[in-house]
């Protein structure tokens, strides 16, 4: 059945990869000035680059829309139509959180993450609750690093495991430090890495100018042997695995 997008629009988009990233249908790679600035060498003192251990789940979000918590997929469907067992898992989980997420964000924004309670093709002992936000927008603009922590944090919710903040960090590096050191429970190899490039930008120049951290781009790295979805019910013939216990959230 097809149903209205909350938004007018998709919630998230595509990452862009690595040269050496493994890729799939719809996916693109980041330019070669993007890749040299996030793993070799930064362009000045004003660019500051995060990376993050990618997770293997299903993107979703949370928009605040009339001042109302509505729970999205990716492609910017209520949660609740989605034909996806864990998208209508998702949405429950929002409404028993509605207030958490009232909190945490403002009208117009929406938060994004990864819902992890079903396996695709990574599976996971989840140590945290099974949604892990990793941006807050509001249409294709990004909230920076720092103020999305300090809210994410004051709300109690969970964000993707930090490993490197400062310059550039080669992807060699990124992978070494996740290599079996997992922070949300993989079971299986973790798969990749994401880098968040973000600028300390001048604005009103002139007298009185000063500066705002903006997030530049994203790029991410994923191992070229990485195989997708093989835990889905489409690949196995068999039914969900769950990460944990649907009943248990």
């Amino acid at each position: 059945m097809k149903t209205d997008k909350p938004l007018g629009h998709k919630s998230y988009g595509h990452i862009p990869h690595f040269p050496g990233s493994r890729m799939g249908p719809g996916d693109h790679k980041c330019s070669e000035g993007q890749l040299k600035i996030a793993t070799i060498k930064p362009r000045d003192r004003h660019d500051l680059i995060i990376v993050q251990e990618k997770l293997d789940g299903s993107n979703v979000g949370v928009a605040k829309i009339n001042n109302k918590i509505i729970p999205i997929t990716r492609a910017g469907y209520g949660a609740e139509t989605s034909p996806f067992l864990q998208h209508n898992y998702f949405a429950k989980w929002v409404l028993k959180n509605e207030k958490r997420f009232d909190i945490l964000l403002n009208e117009k924004e929406r938060v994004c993450g990864e819902w992890l309670l079903q396996a695709h093709g990574t599976r996971y002992n989840l140590i945290h609750e099974p949604f892990v936000a990793f941006d807050i927008m509001t249409g294709n603009n990004r909230l920076d690093f720092y103020h999305f922590d300090l809210r994410i944090a004051a709300t109690g919710f969970i964000r993707p495991n930090t490993i490197w903040v400062g310059s550039s960090c080669s992807i060699g590096a990124a992978m070494e430090k996740l290599l079996g050191k997992s922070k949300h429970g993989a079971i299986d190899e973790v798969e990749g890495a994401v880098w968040r490039v973000e600028r300390n930008e001048l604005i009103n120049k002139g007298k009185g100018s000063e500066r705002r951290m903006a997030v530049d781009y994203l790029a991410k790295y994923v191992r070229p042997e990485k195989k997708d979805g093989i835990y889905l019910e489409s690949n196995t013939g068999k039914g969900p695995v769950w990460n944990i216990d649907p009943k248990l959230i």
